[in-house]
Formats: structure tokens, sequence, C-alpha cells
């Protein structure tokens, strides 16, 4: 899919702070999934969107994953802070996040939830420290069935840094170009 004609929204979750890298628990300045969000508007040129719940989870890394398990075992969907105007106007979207138990964190899919995606090309990406997308692009397709739902890209947080090289490969492996 040539983007040239094609309205990009680049949205994605993202958790700065104490997180797990590399099996350590890490501060980071920037979320591993907004490193790439960044890197993914720098090739595709498109809009970006933050989702952000209006509570937010714990700055402990413990505490986080624990309120993020019981959001997923509850079926959860936290208020978020913000919304996309002209959500219509956007023919593909790139959707981000870290992957928490499997999947994607509870305000993503409150995020899914707000809008029709009829028509719509997502393109998930996360990141993760060893479990991949998950189930996350099944679970995308179940709240977007109207919706073309593109082959995701997993990509390791530790490894953030430097995946620009990956993304770029992804992009052209899945027809994604500007």
């Amino acid at each position: 899919m040539n983007l040239k004609d094609k309205k990009c929204l680049i949205a994605y979750y993202s958790r700065r702070g104490s997180n797990c890298v590399g099996g350590r628990i890490v501060d980071l300045p920037i979320g591993n999934t907004e490193a790439a969000a960044k890197m993914i508007l720098e090739i595709t040129e498109g809009d970006m969107f933050h989702i952000e719940a209006v509570k937010p989870y714990s700055k402990d890394y413990s505490e986080t994953a624990k309120a993020a398990q019981n959001e997923l075992h509850g079926d959860a969907r936290p208020e978020l802070t913000n919304q996309v105007e002209n959500m219509d106007s956007y023919d593909v979207i790139f959707l981000g996040y870290p992957n928490w138990w499997g999947t994607m964190p509870m305000p993503v899919f409150t995020f899914l939830g707000q809008y029709d995606f009829s028509g719509k090309t997502i393109v998930p990406f996360c990141t993760h420290e060893g479990s991949g997308l998950g189930h996350s692009e099944k679970d995308i397709m179940k709240l977007c069935p109207k919706a073309s739902v593109l082959k995701g890209l997993a990509i390791y947080g530790s490894a953030v840094d430097s995946a620009k090289a990956s993304i770029s490969i992804w992009l052209d492996k899945i027809n994604v170009r500007r």
C-alpha cells in the first residue's frame, strides 16, 4: 500500500519510568513504544496520538504489572485523557503498545472501542521483552472486525534504540511506504 495518498495516524500507548528491560527494572525517560512510534512517524510522515489513561498507573513497575493484570481479568476500559480529532479522516492507523500479559494494555482496548474502524487499515506494533505480539493481533481483529489488520511487528524493548532498520524492513515487507 502506497501511503502517498493515505492519511496516517500513529496512535500509541507507552510507559516511561520504571520498566522491565532485559530482565532488569530500569527508569526510562521515554517509553520503548513511544521511541518506536517516533521512528514510524519519521518514515510515514503521519500524525501522532498518545493514548493515555485518566488514572495513571503506579510509578512502581510491579504495582503497574499487577494493576494491568487485574484490568485484563476484569475486561476494564479505563477512561482516556483525550480523543483523536477527525478520526474519520485517517485511512491507516499504526497502533503501538507494550505487550502486557499477552496482549495490549487496557487503555488501548478503550481506544479501539471509541471509534469506527470500518474500512481502515490497522498496522500493529508492540514492544516486549520476549513475548512478541502475543494474541494482540487477534484481539484487534475481534474489536475491529470491519478493519483490515496487517501483520504486526514485535520489537524487543531492550533493542528499540536500534530498531529503525527493522521497522523500515517491516514496512517494506507489508508494502506500507510513503
